[in-house]
């Protein structure tokens, strides 16, 4: 982050630019639903004035400890394997990013969500919504324990399954914080036919991939992943930039 005078003196930060040839693009061929719902002029950068540069107060008396466990819902426990998400909330300058509100949503163990629309016929867990949340702390840390979804079938190409992953939500300390995006997990034979992750430029797509952590994995209870989120910037991690309500 930088800064620059404003026209009324005061002193602005300025979030650093991703590099164009690393932005994932708005619409992306083989991803058959960006057709319908990406614009037809190319985006425009706003300005960093106060309006952007400023942004909500998120205050963390509404989310609860329990928000951030996945695995213990309805009097009851998750089915499948345990894992523990982790990792820290960025800046384009590498600094944390402290009291940024996360939320996941995901597929259950057997790949289906909890969602109207998902016909998908693998059994829904009655102790699983797919649903967390948690604030960063003061060094932008965030953590969830959670299932490991199931790869789900949809119908974007003949046999199209989607790898496993996990959505997120971010919003920092200012509206170009924003941040929806995917996170995957290392070595998934299903990335190479899957268009989602691979409308990300190939040099950025690492950025996307968890990281599996023998360290902070939980002897006989659950494996750990670390992913690190940057919101803006050069290093940003990849993300959406429409969401109209799907559930790939």
């Amino acid at each position: 982050m930088t800064g620059t005078p404003s026209a009324s003196g005061l002193h602005l930060p300025q979030y650093l630019r991703e590099a164009a040839e690393l932005r994932t693009p708005v619409g992306y061929a083989d991803y058959k639903s960006t057709g319908l719902r990406a614009p037809l002029r190319t985006p425009v950068d706003l300005p960093h004035r106060l309006t952007e540069v400023t942004g909500p107060v998120l205050g963390g008396d509404r989310v609860r400890p329990e928000d951030a466990d996945l695995t213990l819902r309805n009097g009851g426990e998750a089915v499948g394997q345990r894992i523990l998400v982790y990792g820290r909330v960025l800046d384009s300058g590498g600094r944390p990013v402290p009291d940024a509100l996360v939320e996941v949503w995901q597929a259950n163990a057997g790949g289906r969500y909890r969602h109207v629309v998902d016909t998908f016929p693998a059994p829904l867990d009655p102790h699983f919504d797919g649903l967390g949340r948690v604030m960063t702390d003061s060094l932008g840390r965030y953590e969830f324990m959670t299932i490991k979804p199931g790869a789900y079938p949809w119908g974007n190409h003949h046999n199209a399954w989607r790898p496993a992953h996990i959505h997120f939500s971010l919003f920092g300390q200012a509206f170009p914080q924003r941040l929806v995006t995917q996170m995957y997990f290392p070595d998934d034979p299903l990335f190479g036919q899957d268009p989602i992750f691979n409308a990300i430029p190939a040099a950025a797509r690492h950025r996307a991939i968890s990281r599996y952590d023998l360290e902070r994995t939980q002897d006989n209870w659950a494996l750990a992943f670390e992913w690190n989120i940057v919101l803006r910037g050069r290093e940003q991690t990849p993300f959406e930039t429409e969401d109209d309500g799907d559930v790939a």
